[in-house]
Parts: C-alpha cells; sequence; structure tokens
C-alpha cells in the first residue's frame, strides 16, 4: 500500500524529521486558504501516487495566495501518467544549499534490508546510478541488528553524506519498522542554507500484510486515480511499479531487480516497470507478471532476471514454459537464471524453443539483449 507525499512527510514528523510545514487541499479555494497561513509564497505539488510531478507540471512555485489558488486550480484535475490529481498539497519553500537520497527497500532474495543513498539528490535515483554509478552506495541492513549509530554512520559514510544526516538514516529505520514499511525513501533531502537538514519529499510503501495493524491508513489504500496496470498487478497481489520505459522487468527480491534497473539504464535502455516475484517463480505467478507487463503498449523487450535461491532455476524455467502457454507472448523475451540448478533452467527453456524466448549467462549479457531488442523496436 502506498502512501501519498503528505502522508509520508506525517510519518516522517512523527518519527523526529523535519519536514516544512504544509497543508493539503482539495480545492482551488483552500489552496489560496491555506498559503496565506503558511506565510503567502508556497510550493503547490500535485498528490499523486507517481513519480515525474515535477515534468508533468504537478509541482509549481507560487509567490501569494492568489498565485496559489489559480496554480491549484491549473493541477487540480490533471491526468499524470493515469492518475487524476484530486487533493493538491502546499508547502513553504526553503533556501535549498544541498541534496541527497536516503531509502530502505527490502531485499526479499537476501533476507534482508537494503539501504540506497547518495550525495546527489533530486532526480531519479536511476539516472544517478546510469550516469554516475559510483555515486550511489547500496549498504545492506541486518533487520535483526538494525539501524545503530554505527550502521547509520556506515551508510553516510559510503554515500558521501554529511554527519547531521546520520540521525535521519536512524529515524527513517524507526518508521520501516514501527509503519511495516517495505520501502522508505526521501528525494530530496536537503540541507538548508542555515544548516537545516529537511525532508520535502517523500515515498512510503507499507506492508499489506500488515494492514490490519496500519488501519488509520485504510483510505490510502484506494487510488481510483491510480495507474490501471497497477491496479491490475494489485489485484493479482503482484509487487509491480509502472514506469516511463520500454524494457519490462520481472527479477525476484528487490535489491536485484532495483539493480537491474540500473543495468539496463547503463544498457542505453529504460525500464518500462519494476516488478518483483519475490521468492515465488509458479506458472500462475509468471503468467500473471507477463500479462502485466505486456500490456502495457510502451514494452518492446521483457527481461527475466532470476538468482535461484530458495526457489531453484529449473522450477522457474517451467514456470516460464507454463506460463507461455496461457499467454501469448507478442514482444522478445530474455531470461537470465543463476544460482540453484541454473543449468537444469536453462536446459528446459532451451528444449521448449520458443522463437521470442532468447537466453544469457550474465545480467549485463542479458540486459545487453534487452535494451537491444527494445531500441530496435
Amino acid at each position: 500500500m502506498d502512501l501519498y507525499e503528505h502522508q509520508a512527510r506525517e510519518l516522517f514528523a512523527e518519527h523526529g524529521i523535519a519536514v516544512p510545514k504544509a497543508e493539503v487541499a482539495a480545492t482551488a479555494k483552500d489552496a489560496g486558504a491555506a498559503a496565506r497561513r503558511l506565510g503567502g509564497r508556497v510550493v503547490v505539488k500535485a498528490q499523486v501516487k507517481t513519480g515525474g510531478r515535477g515534468k508533468a507540471g504537478g509541482v509549481k512555485l507560487a509567490a501569494d495566495p492568489a498565485a496559489a489558488e489559480l496554480t491549484a486550480r491549473q493541477i487540480l484535475g490533471m491526468d499524470i501518467k493515469g492518475h487524476t490529481v484530486r487533493t493538491v498539497m502546499l508547502a513553504q519553500p526553503v533556501a535549498i544549499e544541498a541534496e541527497f537520497y536516503v531509502s530502505y527497500v527490502l531485499d526479499r532474495a537476501a533476507g534482508t534490508f537494503l539501504a540506497i543513498a547518495s550525495a546527489e539528490g533530486g532526480m531519479e535515483i536511476e539516472e544517478v546510478a546510469a550516469v554516475r554509478p559510483e555515486a550511489v552506495a547500496r549498504v545492506p541492513v541486518d533487520p535483526a541488528e538494525g539501524v545503530t549509530e554505527e550502521v547509520a554512520a556506515r551508510i553516510a559514510a559510503a554515500a558521501g553524506l554529511p554527519d547531521g544526516v546520520v540521525p535521519v538514516l536512524r529515524a527513517l529505520w524507526q518508521v520501516v519498522v514501527r509503519e511495516d514499511a517495505l520501502l522508505v525513501e526521501v528525494n530530496p533531502l536537503v540541507r538548508t542554507t542555515e544548516g537545516l537538514i529537511l525532508a520535502l519529499d517523500g515515498k512510503v510503501t507499507l506492508d499489506d500484510n500488515a494492514l490490519f495493524r496500519q488501519a488509520r491508513w485504510g483510505e490510502a489504500e484506494s487510488d481510483p486515480g491510480g495507474d490501471p496496470l497497477e491496479a491490475e498487478a494489485a489485484a493479482k497481489g503482484l509487487n509491480y511499479v509502472k514506469l516511463d520505459g520500454e524494457v519490462g522487468i520481472i527479477g525476484n527480491g528487490a535489491g536485484l531487480v532495483m539493480s537491474t534497473l540500473d543495468v539496463v539504464a547503463g544498457c542505453g535502455a529504460r525500464p518500462a516497470n519494476f516488478l518483483d516475484i519475490g521468492g515465488g517463480a509458479s506458472a500462475q505467478v509468471m503468467a500473471d507478471g507477463l500479462s502485466v507487463i505486456l500490456s502495457d503498449p510502451a514494452v518492446k523487450s521483457v527481461f527475466v532476471n532470476v538468482f535461484g535461491g530458495i526457489t531453484a532455476c529449473d522450477a522457474v524455467a517451467d514456470g516460464i514454459v507454463r506460463a507461455l502457454e496461457s499467454v501469448t507472448l507478442t514482444r522478445p523475451l530474455v531470461v537470465r537464471l543463476d544460482g540453484n540448478s541454473a543449468a537444469r533452467g536453462r536446459a528446459i527453456l532451451a528444449e521448449r524453443a520458443h522463437p521470442l524466448v532468447q537466453q544469457a549467462t550474465t545480467m549485463d549479457g542479458a540486459a545487453r539483449q534487452a535494451a537491444a531488442l527494445a531500441n530496435a523496436g
């Protein structure tokens, strides 16, 4: 269950992370009144559960309450990647000296959490990783140990973040633990010209299995303006996020999938989605995943990247073969299997010999194939 930005910021504030003052409005008139209470000059931000709001015109600066009312009227009702804007958040602007990126994400394949951080925030982390991969730090976090002062300092040092970010890293971990979160992201986390560390934007995904403990966010579960593919995937129990690319991605484990996104971007193509099948790769799961991805007209190729652990690669291959019996494959599929029973899995796919299925033995090689196929149309 994804939260809206203003709800994520509310969680941050509850756990001691500083955020600029803000209010939410559902009408242009209410937006103008909120701007007056906030001091006049505000940032007006569309509240939708997707990225790319700024590029779509959903984030604008308003100089005074009258401008805030006019801007809100322009933003309310907009369609941003299939999401209809029904509310806007008005926040006090701040003077920014530096921008950072920090997040925690569940890595199912590794059975742990992954801290991802960079001293180059303010843009999509995939872009940073593609241009300057050394600027993005990935530090495993043992759930049993958590993020202690020492662990937080290690994450900050790995990413080149200032010492003032260490308390934020510890507080964000408390959001993960106490709120049953699968993903907690702040982009950007900023240092103001006055030396304050503030969270300007936030994304939080809660574990659906813990909704009985997070009942107060029940209203966040329904998003009638959401992306139809995300809604379809959610109905099938898939962990899917729609992105703006042409290479469909399926992987097992959040860490592996995020690495796959980075590698594909580094090969000159854009990922079309994030789809983590976790530890299960049954025929039904693969069929559901392929069905959702192939329903995206922007997808030109599909990359299945699986590292066999508890789930063996031959079981994954069998799931793919069976899925091809129920799903009509209309675009090329590149499969990389590694780990437990990888050789047997590759043999199963080779025996099936589907004309649109290709195999690669390395992640880099498979990513290059998938990117080339997508770029070739």
